[in-house]
C-alpha cells in the first residue's frame, strides 16, 4: 500500500488530496502524516485523519514515503519538491510547483536521476467543459486551431489571505501562480514543443509592494497565438469566484468555453451555434491517485508538469523584465517512472 504524506498544507488546495483520501470508495493509501511550518495548520489536517503532525519536512520524509503531496507556502515548494525526490518519493503538487527557473532546473534534474514522477494538479484538464471542447477539436470540427484566448479572474478575498501571500519572495508572482492553468489548457487544445512568450503585469495592490492584481501572457507557437489574462479583480458581488473562460479560434469554427457557467458553445462553417452536452468530469486529484493506486504514472506527466511550470515562470520573468520576449522549449524527454506497487 503506497505511503502518502502531506509536505506543506498552507494552501486550501491541499483539500484536493485530503478530500479524495477521505472518500468512502477511496482505498489503497496509507496517510503517514501532515507537515507544515505552522503547527496549528499541520495539526488541523492531521487531526482529521488521526495521523501525526510534523514540524519539519525531513522528519516526515524519513518515514519512508512513496508519494509526497506539496501544498505549502509557494516560496518553500521548490525546496520541498527537491527534498521529496531525494527521499525517493513521487511528487503530487499544487501549483505553483516552484517560484524560480533555477529551482525548476533542479527539480527536473532530480526527477531524472531519481526516476520519480513530478505531477502537477492541473485541474482544468479534467473539467467537463474542457473534455467536451477537446472532443470537438480532436474530431476536427474546428479545423486547425490558430488562436486561443483565456481569462482567469479571481476574487482576492484579501482579509482571508495570509501575510505570505502578499510577500513577493514567498508568492512568486501572479503569472507564475495563476497563468499556469490556462497556458497548460491552451497547449492541450493546440500542442506545441516551442514558442516565444511575453508577460506583463499591472495594478499593484495598495499596501502590498510588488503584488500585482492583473497580468497577461502571450505565447506564440509555430501554429497558434495564445493569450492568457489573469487577475485578482473579480468584483466581490460576483456570483462566482472567477468567471473563467477560454475561446478557441479554428480555420473551420470557434468554441467558447465557460468553465464557471458549465457551458460550451460551438459554431462551425456548417452548423450554427450549439451547446455541447457535458461528460462527467474528474475531481482535481482523482486521476493521479487512481494512477498511483494502480501502479502506473498519472496522465499529467512529469514532462507536462515541467513544461507548464516553465511557461508560467518565463511569463513572470518576462513581466519582471518589462515585457522581454523569451524563448520556451518543452522538455523533450519524459521521466520513465518507477511507480509504487499497489
Amino acid at each position: 500500500m503506497p505511503r502518502i504524506a502531506i509536505i506543506g498544507a498552507a494552501h486550501p488546495h491541499v483539500d484536493y488530496v485530503l478530500d479524495e483520501l477521505a472518500r468512502a470508495d477511496r482505498g489503497g493509501f496509507e496517510l503517514v502524516g501532515v507537515q507544515d511550518s505552522d503547527r496549528a495548520v499541520a495539526e488541523k489536517h492531521a487531526g482529521r485523519f488521526g495521523v501525526p503532525a510534523y514540524d519539519r519536512a525531513e522528519d516526515l520524509l524519513a518515514e519512508g514515503i512513496d508519494i509526497a503531496v506539496i501544498a505549502g507556502v509557494y516560496g518553500t515548494r521548490g525546496a520541498d519538491v527537491i527534498a521529496a525526490l531525494r527521499a525517493g518519493a513521487h511528487v503530487l503538487a499544487d501549483k505553483p510547483l516552484c517560484t524560480s527557473l533555477v529551482e525548476l532546473a533542479q527539480i527536473e534534474a532530480e526527477a531524472a536521476s531519481s526516476g520519480r514522477t513530478v505531477n502537477l494538479l492541473l485541474e482544468k484538464r479534467g473539467y467537463p467543459e474542457t473534455l467536451a471542447a477537446l472532443a470537438v477539436v480532436e474530431a476536427g470540427e474546428l479545423g486547425d486551431i490558430v488562436g486561443i484566448t483565456t481569462s482567469g479572474p479571481h476574487k482576492l478575498n484579501r482579509a482571508q489571505r495570509p501575510d505570505w501571500f502578499f510577500d513577493r519572495a514567498q508568492y512568486g508572482g501572479i503569472l507564475s501562480d495563476l497563468a499556469v492553468h490556462d497556458l497548460d489548457a491552451a497547449l492541450l487544445f493546440a500542442p506545441a514543443d516551442e514558442g516565444v512568450i511575453r508577460g506583463a503585469v499591472s495594478a499593484p495592490l495598495d499596501g502590498a509592494a510588488g503584488f500585482a492584481c492583473y497580468g497577461a501572457a502571450t505565447l506564440t507557437t509555430p501554429t497558434t497565438v495564445i493569450s492568457a489574462e489573469v487577475s485578482w479583480l473579480t468584483p466581490q458581488a460576483s456570483d462566482v469566484h472567477g468567471d473563467y473562460r477560454l475561446r478557441l479560434v479554428g480555420t473551420r469554427g470557434t468554441a467558447e468555453v465557460f468553465w464557471a457557467r458549465g457551458r460550451v458553445e460551438v459554431t462551425t462553417q456548417d452548423r450554427p451555434v450549439r451547446l455541447l452536452d457535458l461528460p462527467a468530469g474528474q475531481r482535481p486529484a482523482e486521476e493521479a491517485l487512481d494512477a498511483f493506486a494502480a501502479g502506473r504514472a498519472p496522465a499529467v506527466s512529469t514532462a507536462v508538469s515541467l513544461a507548464a511550470t516553465r511557461l508560467a515562470l518565463l511569463a513572470q520573468e518576462s513581466a519582471d523584465q518589462g515585457g522581454a520576449v523569451l524563448t520556451w522549449t518543452r522538455s523533450a524527454d519524459d521521466v520513465v517512472p518507477t511507480v509504487p506497487t499497489p
